[in-house]
Order: C-alpha cells, then sequence, then structure tokens
C-alpha cells in the first residue's frame, strides 16, 4: 500500500494508485513548510530563559 492510515482496506486499494508525481508534489510541499518553520524559529532568539535555564533559577 503506498500510504497508511486509510480507515479500510477498500479506501487503501483506491488510493493505492495514486501517481509518483502527487506524491512528490506533497512530499515538497511538507518540506517547504518545515524549511520555512524552521527558518521562522531561528530568526528571533528569546530574551527570556527558558528549559534548563527556568529550572535552574527556580
Amino acid at each position: 500500500m503506498v500510504r497508511a492510515g486509510q480507515s479500510s482496506e477498500k479506501a487503501a486499494l483506491i488510493y493505492q494508485h495514486s501517481d509518483l508525481e502527487r506524491q512528490q508534489e506533497v512530499a515538497s510541499g511538507l518540506d517547504n513548510l518545515v524549511r520555512s518553520a524552521r527558518s521562522k524559529g531561528r530568526q528571533k532568539p528569546s530574551e527570556e530563559p527558558s528549559g534548563a535555564d527556568l529550572v535552574r533559577d527556580a
């Protein structure tokens, strides 16, 4: 089966025939979303303490 998580075997068989080009489009879109989110996370470091810094100061 091409993708997991369908609700039934019949649904899985229907989607089994999806073409490679569409799968690449989906993967590319997800890659773009992840890269965008990662770059936004790096752009503005917080001045507030977080993680271990919060525990040490407690």
